[in-house]
């Protein structure tokens, strides 16, 4: 398939139409009902990095089948109108899943300035994986 834009045209576009949020902001909403982390790293970087306490895991090559309307996550999760948050170990993965969602209809969306890697840098809780 051929791209008609380049990559980070596409992350260019992304960027600047999402919320992005610091480290602190993102530990500020960790105890909000409203708000439900999403962390959309692979198995490999869970395994190797640990995962989020409460969130919602959904692999990033997995995306479109968590946010699919005949998906069983689709109600529970994503049609919960809640804040979601992303998580993703490089920014302009997380910024590109983001902007997706958003133009699937759900929101708001936005993601964590830096990542995952940020989140645990700032003391964000993180649980490690077997």
């Amino acid at each position: 398939m051929t791209l008609k834009k380049k990559v980070a045209d596409l992350v260019a576009e992304a960027e600047a139409r999402i919320e992005r949020l610091t480290p602190q902001q993102a530990r500020d909403l960790a105890d909000d009902p409203a708000v439900r982390f999403v962390d959309i790293r692979d198995v490999r970087e869970l395994k190797r990095e640990g995962t989020l306490p409460g969130a919602l895991h959904a692999p990033r090559g997995m995306l479109e089948f968590w946010v699919d309307p005949d998906s069983p996550y689709h109600k529970a999760d994503f049609a919960s109108g809640q804040r979601f948050v992303l998580f993703c170990a490089l920014g302009h993965r997380s910024a590109l899943a983001t902007a997706q969602l958003m133009d699937m209809g759900f929101g708001p969306v936005c993601d964590i300035e830096g990542g995952f890697k940020a989140w645990r840098e700032a003391g964000g809780t993180v649980e490690k994986t077997q």
